[in-house]
């Protein structure tokens, strides 16, 4: 970009300008009124999980991120059905172009950045409406009363009809409530402590695994507990079987039941556990540079590079690139507008799915999705004639290239998310100089210079950003392969783990810069 010329993204801000925004506050907000706010957003977000959409037909209602539902901090139904969905895809639309430089924006530049995060703005509302119209025309079905009563005034024919005004009033609620959602995560960053994004996804998670775990009600709950229909939580189900069954019966498969066949084997409960521990030890293995104060003499720090560096920030936009990957095969495999696109509607190599089912039959769609637990591929490849329908029929060597497939995918994925996030968010060598140096600090024995201070955290950043990247991939890969109660899924434990650790020490920092006002320019408080 030549000198002195700006992007055509600054053509957006008349319009980017004028979007509803939280406001920031003007002074310092006391810790006691942040953790007020968080707590708020929080209960709101638990009412809007509950609230479900007027004029939905829930028993005709097919959930397309089924899969990837506690991730996505949503509840299906309801004001929160997309969850964050749209916000993390403008997040990754966003990222990979300015990574790629389709977008010229230099985001060292305080005017850049702000153009940047008002048009991610911008192109939130977009995605809402890309995630929300193909739902409503192919999976979310007004009820049949509703649509009835819309005849009686506006018809049956033509764009305006019942049907399509039912429809356009179900986009409007979804529309409402994802925004709503971007506006509680504006309010937890500006006002709270954290990001709303993270605190949604772990009250998502650690909801589904409580449930999960604990919940005594039958699999299906249209009928009455059984040998064949226990409990679907962990620990009810496990003491259900034992009581129930013979010896012989546990002998014949009673055993594989409770470990490792789904809902909710007991291997996914100590799976869920040992992840939970894993992750806690991980978070806190870190590179600690000494800092030193330039004028006050005997005062000295540490500067932390985690070796989760990029938190689990990367995890959160794969998890929503591959769920909108499984939202548009399935479109393209099952709805009749998508179908008769060319080249791609209707093509078994994309992604096939059997009537009713949410989760891919075959194709692309099938290696990219997430393996739910040893019972999906573990089970079928030991026993193919036995367990092999639980992985659609598939035969061992493609269920071992779809675990491998998905495993890499996960892994390179994280490490490119984590490079662009790293450079997107001020945490890069350069910016971290600059952040030590206008703080007063130095680091002992080299000379109070940024490009000094640059050079040696080149010396870990960059290499620790990957290291990062690749952890948390696995990590959450692995998790996945491993299962995990409540369908909570590898990615969400992982980043629940991660979250908390992160909002307790978050809340140390807010703590510490309430006792010494000095900290808050270090610590980018105002």
């Amino acid at each position: 970009m030549a000198e002195g010329e700006k992007s055509r993204l600054y053509k957006l801000k008349p319009l980017t300008d004028r979007l509803p925004a939280v406001s920031r506050p003007e002074g310092h907000v006391h810790f006691r009124t942040k953790m007020m706010w968080v707590i708020l957003v929080l209960v709101f977000y638990f009412i809007m999980t509950n609230v479900y959409i007027y004029g939905l037909d829930q028993t005709k209602t097919i959930d397309l991120f089924a899969q990837y539902r506690a991730i996505l901090a949503g509840a299906q139904g309801s004001l929160m059905h997309l969850g964050i969905g749209p916000i993390v895809t403008g997040s990754i639309i966003m990222q990979l172009f300015v990574g790629a430089k389709i977008i010229k924006l230099d985001l060292k530049n305080d005017e850049d950045k702000a153009v940047y995060q008002s048009t991610q703005k911008f192109l939130v509302l977009i995605m809402i409406v890309v995630e929300a119209v193909p739902q409503v025309f192919g999976y979310l079905v007004p009820s049949e009363t509703f649509v009835h009563n819309l005849e009686g005034i506006f018809g049956t024919g033509g764009i305006l009809s019942g049907l399509n005004f039912a429809r356009f009033v179900i986009v409007l609620q979804l529309f409402i409530g994802s925004y709503l959602v971007f506006l509680m995560d504006e309010v937890v960053s500006k006002w709270g402590v954290g990001s709303g994004i993270s605190l949604f996804i772990a009250a998502g998670v650690a909801e589904a695994i409580f449930t999960g775990t604990v919940n005594w009600q039958p699999v299906d709950p249209s009928s009455p507990v059984s040998i064949n229909n226990p409990p679907a939580g962990t620990i009810p189900k496990t003491i259900y079987i034992l009581q129930n069954t013979s010896a012989a019966g546990l002998a014949g498969g009673g055993y594989e039941r409770i470990l490792l066949q789904n809902p909710n084997p007991m291997v996914a409960l100590i799976g869920t556990i040992a992840i939970f521990l894993f992750v806690a030890y991980v978070e806190s293995t870190r590179i600690e540079l000494p800092l030193a104060h330039g004028t006050a003499r005997g005062a000295r720090g540490r500067y932390p590079i985690k070796l989760i560096y990029a938190s689990n920030i990367p995890v959160i936009l794969m998890a929503a690139l591959l769920a909108n990957v499984s939202m548009f095969s399935m479109l393209l495999w099952n709805n009749p507008s998508f179908r008769g696109l060319p080249l791609i509607g209707g093509q078994w190599w994309i992604g096939f799915y059997e009537p009713g089912s949410t989760y891919p039959a075959g194709g692309l769609a099938w290696y990219l999705s997430t393996p739910r637990g040893l019972g999906d591929w573990l089970l079928p490849i030991l026993s193919p004639d036995r367990y092999g329908h639980l992985a659609a029929g598939h035969d061992s060597l493609q269920i071992a290239l779809h675990v491998i497939v998905y495993l890499g995918v996960m892994v390179v994925g994280s490490i490119i998310f984590a490079k662009f996030w790293i450079e997107t968010t001020n945490m890069g060598p350069e910016a971290v100089a600059r952040q030590i140096e206008s703080s007063g600090l130095q680091i002992p024995g080299f000379r109070r210079d940024p490009r000094v201070l640059r050079r040696v955290l080149e010396r870990y950043i960059p290499v620790v950003t990957i290291i990062s990247g690749a952890l948390v991939g696995a990590l959450a890969a692995i998790a996945d392969l491993i299962g995990t109660v409540g369908n909570a899924s590898g990615t969400g434990v992982l980043l629940t783990v991660g979250i908390l650790i992160q909002f307790y020490e978050a809340i140390g920092r807010e703590q510490m810069m309430e006792m010494h006002p000095v900290l808050r320019q270090f610590f980018g408080g105002e």
